[in-house]
C-alpha cells in the first residue's frame, strides 16, 4: 500500500496531451470538406501533429464552427496518440479519440488504454471504457471497469478521478469510486471509495472497507470497518465505525482502532481499541473501555470496566454449578 502513495503521480497519461494555442498539422492521402455538415474529412494514413503530440489513424474529421474556427478533431478506427519527452513516452489507444480545440478536453472512447514508458519499459498502464482529460482544470476522469497497474500495484474501480498540477503534471489527488480495490503483492484493500491526498500523504477509504494484510510469516490480518485512513509517513492505520479485526484465533471489535507498525517489518503489529470494545479468543470474550492487542509477541491488555464471559462452562454435564447448598 505504501508504494502506491509515491508512484501514482506518474499515472496521468493524458496530461501530456495538452491542447494549447498551437498549429495543427494534418497529413493524409485524401481531404474533403462539405459545408453542409461543417466537417473537414481526412482518409488514409492520417497523421496529426499538435506541439509534441502526434496522432496516427486511418480516418479523422475536424468540426468547423460557423465563424470558420476548428472545434473538435475526431479520430476513428482505433487511433494511436503519443508524446515523447526526454526518456518518457506517453501513449493512448482507443476506438475513437476526440481532441477539442475550444474546450481543451481530450477524450478517448472504447477499449481505451494509456501507457507511460520509461525508455522501452512500460511503467504505468490504465485501461477503461472512457478516459477524458481537461487541460484547463488538470483533472483526468476514467469510467467503466477502470484498472491501473504499476509493477506490483494494481487498482480497480468503476470510475476514477485524477487531479494534477497543470504546470508540473504532479499528482495532487486521486479518487477511486465504486467497487474499488487497491492491491500490492499479497495485500489488498476494498472500499466503496478511496481518496488519496498527495499533500498530506493520506489514503482514505469510505464505505464497506476491508484491508487484508499478509504478515511476514504468512498469517493474515483482516480489518473491516466503515472508514479507514492510512498515513504514508507514519505507516499508521486509523479505522472507525463497526471496526472488526481477525488475526489467528483473535477476534476484536469496537468503535475505533489505531494500528501501529512493527519498527522492523513496518507491518501492523499493535492495535489500540478505544470506546467499549471486546476481544475474543476461543470460548473467552473480554469487554473493556480500552483494549491493546499485539500480534507479535501475541498478547492483549484490557483496561477500564473489564468484563469477561466464558461460554459453555460445564457443557459436558446437565447439572448446574452450585456451592452444594
Amino acid at each position: 500500500m505504501k508504494k502506491i502513495l509515491t508512484i501514482l503521480g506518474t499515472i496521468v497519461i493524458m496530461t501530456g496531451i495538452a491542447v494549447q494555442a498551437s498549429d495543427m498539422i494534418i497529413e493524409s492521402k485524401n481531404q474533403t470538406y462539405n459545408e453542409s455538415d461543417s466537417k473537414i474529412k481526412f482518409n488514409g494514413d492520417v497523421k496529426v501533429t499538435i506541439d509534441d503530440m502526434k496522432v496516427v489513424g486511418d480516418s479523422a474529421d475536424v468540426q468547423v464552427t460557423q465563424d470558420q474556427k476548428l472545434d473538435t478533431a475526431t479520430f476513428y478506427d482505433k487511433p494511436y496518440a503519443f508524446e515523447i519527452k526526454k526518456n518518457k513516452k506517453r501513449e493512448v489507444k482507443a476506438n475513437i479519440l476526440k481532441v477539442s480545440l475550444i474546450t481543451k478536453i481530450v477524450r478517448a472512447e472504447g477499449d481505451t488504454q494509456s501507457i507511460v514508458f520509461e525508455g522501452k519499459t512500460p511503467v504505468v498502464v490504465i485501461n477503461a471504457n472512457v478516459q477524458e482529460y481537461n487541460t484547463n482544470t488538470g483533472v483526468m476522469t476514467a469510467n467503466g471497469a477502470v484498472t491501473m497497474l504499476y509493477k506490483e500495484i494494481e487498482t480497480f474501480s468503476n470510475s476514477a478521478e485524477i487531479t494534477t498540477d497543470k504546470n508540473t503534471g504532479d499528482l495532487k489527488k486521486l479518487v477511486l469510486i465504486g467497487n474499488a480495490r487497491v492491491k500490492q503483492e499479497k495485500n489488498e484493500s476494498f472500499a466503496d471509495k478511496f481518496v488519496y491526498d498527495a499533500t498530506t500523504g493520506n489514503l482514505k477509504a469510505f464505505g464497506n472497507t476491508t484491508t487484508n494484510a499478509i504478515m511476514d510469516d504468512g498469517d493474515k490480518l483482516v480489518l473491516k470497518s466503515s472508514y479507514q485512513e492510512y498515513n504514508q509517513k507514519r505507516s499508521i492505520f486509523n479505522a472507525s465505525g463497526n471496526v472488526r479485526i481477525w488475526y489467528q484465533d483473535y477476534y476484536a471489535a469496537g468503535p475505533k482502532v489505531t494500528l501501529y507498525p512493527d519498527n522492523a517489518t513496518k507491518k501492523p503489529n499493535e492495535a489500540y481499541f478505544t470506546g467499549r470494545s471486546s476481544i475474543t479468543q476461543g470460548v473467552r470474550t473480554i469487554f473493556a473501555d480500552r483494549i491493546k492487542m499485539v500480534m507479535k509477541p501475541k498478547s492483549f491488555d484490557a483496561q477500564g470496566n473489564t468484563r469477561t464471559i466464558i461460554k459453555n462452562i460445564g457443557s459436558s454435564t446437565d447439572e448446574n454449578m452450585t456451592l452444594g447448598l
